[in-house]
């Protein structure tokens, strides 16, 4: 299907992302229980997303410190790219990243539309903080 045809076009908000670990089974919310964070598919084939976690600490001036910097980009994501979707599966062509790990790769991703809630699961991967191998659920909400 073509990008301008697609059902998730638009705007959405995040309303949970969680991650289950491959190897214990176990849940987490490494970006917490109330991350902030916006995808956005548009109708030239373009996806952009900023993930956030809640309650991230402003650094103490304009610039901030080595530790401070670090601790600011490791809780987030945003990249941006191309789209394309095949069945309940859409495909991220990174073109441009906050961590260059993920900047010329595919995410590849199952999606379900219900209503205006759309849930995206990632295929098994390492975690971009914790290394750990294992899926993230991720939960939005479209903005009307």
């Amino acid at each position: 299907m073509g990008p301008g045809h697609s059902p998730l076009l638009g705007t959405w908000k995040l309303r949970s992302l969680t991650w289950v670990d491959a190897e214990t089974g176990k849940q987490s919310t490494t970006f917490g229980i109330h991350p902030v964070g916006y995808l956005n598919y548009s109708s030239d084939g373009r996806v952009m997303a900023i993930l956030l976690a809640e309650n991230r600490v402003a650094p103490g001036g304009a610039i901030p410190s080595d530790s401070e910097a670090a601790a600011l980009f490791k809780t987030m994501a945003a990249y941006t790219g191309t789209f394309t979707v095949q069945g309940n599966q859409v495909t991220h062509n990174v073109d441009a990243s906050w961590n260059e790990a993920w900047t010329g790769t595919q995410l590849i991703r199952s999606y379900k539309l219900d209503g205006n809630s759309l849930t995206i699961t990632t295929a098994r991967a390492r975690h971009e903080v914790t290394g750990q191998v294992g899926v993230a659920t991720l939960v939005w909400e479209r903005i009307e």
